[in-house]
């Protein structure tokens, strides 16, 4: 589903792809954050997304216009997962809700491996 707004003169469709790269460029920005994951639901590997793919470790729903996030995330070895979290998800909420104009109902952040950082 995608989402929708009532601009006056017609009707603004927002599709869940851009929700999801947009949100996924502003994960991998947050401190701590190594990457998106992909989760292989035939061998249960993870594997570190690149760049360009971001939006396939993001799960966006819509329910009454209010968007829904699951992430599916790496992060740094040696840094607290809950203040990861807290970054992640102000960040995501901020910067989603300006560039959308829609609200954030929920986002949920699925830690999928743990990185050393070079």
């Amino acid at each position: 589903m995608n989402g929708r707004i009532d601009s006056g003169l017609g009707q603004i469709v927002i599709d869940t792809d851009v929700i999801a790269t947009y949100a996924g460029s502003v994960a991998v920005e947050c401190f701590g954050i190594v990457g998106m994951a992909a989760v292989s639901m035939k061998d249960g590997l993870v594997k570190l997304l690149r760049k360009d793919s971001l939006k396939h470790g993001i799960n966006v729903k819509m329910e009454n216009n209010k968007i829904h996030l699951d992430f599916h995330v790496i992060v740094a070895y040696g840094v607290n997962i809950s203040t990861i979290a807290e970054n992640l998800v102000s960040n995501v909420k901020y910067k989603v809700e300006a560039f959308t104009g829609m609200e954030i109902e929920k986002i949920n952040i699925l830690v999928e491996g743990v990185r050393v950082i070079d």
